[in-house]
């Protein structure tokens, strides 16, 4: 469900909740700064700030865009900011988009266009609200606070891509038959979008610390320079998470590959087993299929079918001997050759 919540910073004193934005943008006109916080607001809602805050129609439309990228623009009564949380859940990352406007004397997030149901600013409204957080400095402290609680929420998605990796590998050094090589295409596939954002994000935080954006005072520089520091070391996680898994990938395809040539090799030396004895048994066979027509009594004489017979089957045991010592010398031969 669409919400909102706006909050006055005075000069002098403690922040206080505005019931309307009618008397949030009123309150502008006050000292110190105002704070709307809106999540999935209608658009005619966010229209209502064209004129009194002069938001650029453009940006609005890029609120509403989910495709767009982090990024950072600046007009000339503020400057607008998208920015990404992340959210790994069953398995499944979720990159939720967060605009920001800030100018002297505001700040305006929006939150919720491509969350369902997720909330990635609730945590943060909870802690306002409890009045943990009292922010007199201006719209750049409480924007760097909520940045900060952005990037620091990362911390859940990577810590668990960490341990799905070390499951994974787990799981294929234990087994490469029941392992899943998708689980890793999975992984891949939300290190490509975590990487991306990062990227993204760590230019906004650049442009910020080269002071372009002049609703960021000098002062505020280094709490700034402290939220780069942590999405560079994401960033350099996201990198080495990537090595990994495409370690694990080429891991999974030559224990395959070793597996596969085992069954192979079993394969052959059955049909090896398989062809020794055809050839043992195939002039045995032929000697046997001549003497079946022929009834050996009729070669030898019916009265000497005791001595032909047993005759018979002692020469067709030392035809097959001497086969099978033939056919294992040939094999000897051909390592040395």
């Amino acid at each position: 469900m669409p919400s909102v919540s706006f909050y006055h910073f005075p000069a002098r004193g403690t922040f206080y909740g505005l019931r309307t934005l009618e008397e949030a943008i009123e309150a502008v006109k006050e000292d110190g700064f105002v704070w709307f916080n809106f999540y999935k607001p209608e658009r005619n809602t966010l229209n209502a700030l064209i004129e009194p805050l002069g938001i650029h129609p453009l940006s609005i439309e890029d609120c509403f865009d989910e495709k767009q990228i982090p990024k950072i623009e600046h007009f000339p009564e503020n400057t607008f900011i998208i920015f990404n949380s992340f959210m790994y859940i069953n398995s499944q990352l979720f990159v939720d988009e967060i605009d920001l406007f800030i100018g002297k004397k505001f700040l305006v997030t929006l939150s919720g266009y491509n969350s369902l149901d997720r909330e990635p600013m609730n945590n943060l409204t909870g802690v306002l609200e409890s009045g943990k957080m009292n922010i007199k400095g201006g719209p750049d402290i409480l924007m760097h606070k909520i940045l900060d609680f952005l990037v620091d929420e990362k911390y859940t998605a990577f810590d668990i891509l960490e341990d799905e990796l070390e499951e994974s590998e787990e799981l294929l050094l234990r087994d490469v038959q029941q392992f899943d090589p998708m689980q890793l295409l999975h992984i891949r596939r939300s290190l490509m979008s975590l990487r991306k954002s990062l990227f993204h994000e760590r230019e906004i935080l650049i442009k910020i610390l080269r002071m372009d954006c002049p609703f960021v005072s000098a002062k505020s520089i280094v709490l700034y320079r402290d939220v780069f520091d942590h999405l560079e070391k994401f960033f350099e996680l996201t990198e080495t998470l990537r090595v990994i898994e495409t370690s694990l990938m080429e891991l999974f395809s030559s224990l395959l590959n070793n597996y596969m040539t085992k069954v192979s090799n079993e394969t052959n030396t059955s049909m090896r087993r398989l062809t020794l004895i055809a050839t043992i048994f195939m002039p045995l066979t032929l000697i046997a299929s001549i003497g079946g027509m022929s009834e050996w009594t009729m070669i030898t004489g019916p009265q000497n079918w005791k001595i032909s017979y047993p005759l018979f089957i002692l020469g067709m045991a030392v035809i097959a001997a001497i086969n099978f010592v033939v056919i294992r010398k040939l094999e000897k031969r051909k390592p040395r050759r």
